[in-house]
């Protein structure tokens, strides 16, 4: 059985070109939240806003969703895409990194937004929804053991 993360900040990401939602958790709970989306061009986002978050932060590692591959088992140019994103994630900031699977994130949340009552409409929705995945995609890393 996989080591436990250790007790402290994680921040998450749901990779996307144009916006990455940006969520933290502590494994003692197994929840996270989100907390922003960044703004991306081409999936680069303004590095100076992701450096603000790990200040604010001090998260012991970073987890990035990467999408799933193809049918065919090729790689998607968006998996390809969050694949560069972590290791310029990890080359920058000195931490570990980790990759986890994100299918269907966008969906669950969706529906848990729905549940509390926040129904995804328009483009502030969308935003609300990057973070919210980002939330499951880290829910889900700590729920399969990650550790640090």
């Amino acid at each position: 059985m996989p080591e436990r993360a250790r007790e402290g900040h994680y921040l998450g990401f749901d990779f996307g070109l144009a916006r990455i939602g940006v969520a933290v958790g502590e494994p003692i709970t197994g929840g996270a939240r989100g907390v922003t989306t960044l703004q991306a061009q081409q999936g680069a986002p303004d590095w100076d806003e992701v450096a603000a978050l790990i200040e604010h932060w001090h998260p012991l590692a970073l987890v990035v969703g990467v999408p799933p591959q193809h049918a065919d088992g090729t790689e998607s140019p968006v998996a390809r895409a969050a694949d560069r994103f972590a290791r310029r994630l990890a080359g920058r900031f000195a931490l570990p990194v980790h990759r986890t699977g994100e299918a269907m994130t966008s969906q669950a949340a969706r529906q848990r937004l729905h549940a509390i009552g926040h129904p995804a409409r328009g483009r502030r929705d969308k935003h609300r929804i990057d973070a919210t995945a980002a939330a499951v995609i880290l829910e889900h890393w700590f729920a399969e053991g990650g550790t640090a």
